[in-house]
């Protein structure tokens, strides 16, 4: 729906066309995230690149009560704090665009929540040993592989009264079970929080099903992957704007 593709897009100008009821249901579920939330409402946000998710952070400013973020994307935001991240996933020539989003939560209000300790590896393998620090402990020769134990409650409580949740992207290395706790520990406190829950598609939506969680203990679980990403951001989808000037 994202894309200006034939079919998509180019028949919708042809012919008689209509959203199926997966697209319907992906549409009306974000946009009771994006255009009117139950508040608190609280964006959990993870997965290996902060490149991916700037624009939903950059769209969320403006909306969300608390942004909370952890993952592989967790380590760029601790580098912009000027602290040591070892090994860690890192996008550098992101850092002034992350210092300014800071700098602008600050300013709107949003409770920006970063990691206080981290799941170290002296490499990527199912078998390394784990060692837990905190964030201003980073080994210069290890790798961050999941978020700690206290920062697992640290977004447990963060998360515990909102009445909107959306989640986009695992906690660490979740395919690992020695590093999946960060993973299980949100995908378990969304499963029992009474709000709105939202899990935003790709590989949040493959961890609750991976770490067996029953996926009716969430309002919602997105398929969308890319397109229900910029949806969230407020863009517009081709596939679905045809079908709306259709209807009119």
């Amino acid at each position: 729906m994202h894309r200006k593709q034939a079919s998509v897009y180019e028949l919708a100008t042809l012919l008689p066309s209509a959203a199926g009821e997966l697209v319907l249901g992906e549409v009306e579920s974000l946009r009771k995230v994006t255009d009117s939330p139950k508040r608190p409402f609280v964006v959990v946000l993870g997965g290996a690149k902060i490149a991916d998710k700037l624009g939903v952070i950059d769209s969320l400013l403006g909306k969300a009560d608390r942004i909370l973020i952890g993952g592989g994307m967790a380590y760029t935001s601790q580098k912009a704090k000027g602290l040591e991240v070892g090994q860690s996933l890192l996008d550098e020539s992101k850092l002034d665009v992350v210092r300014e989003y800071m700098q602008r939560a600050e300013s709107n209000g949003v409770e920006l929540v970063l990691p206080v300790d981290t799941v170290v590896a002296p490499e990527f393998s199912a078998d390394a040993p784990a060692t837990v620090v905190t964030v201003d402990q980073m080994p210069a020769d290890q790798e961050g592989m999941d978020i700690g134990p206290e920062t697992a409650k640290l977004f447990a409580s963060k998360i515990a009264d909102a009445a909107t949740v959306f989640w986009n992207g695992p906690m660490g290395v979740f395919e690992f079970d020695s590093f999946a706790k960060g993973t299980t520990s949100v995908a378990e406190v969304l499963s029992k929080t009474d709000g709105y829950t939202v899990v935003g598609g790709g590989d949040s939506a493959a961890a609750v099903r991976i770490l067996g969680f029953d996926e009716t203990l969430f309002s919602h679980i997105s398929t969308g992957g890319g397109a229900s990403l910029e949806l969230i951001e407020g863009k517009e989808l081709p596939g679905i704007s045809i079908l709306e000037e259709d209807a009119k």
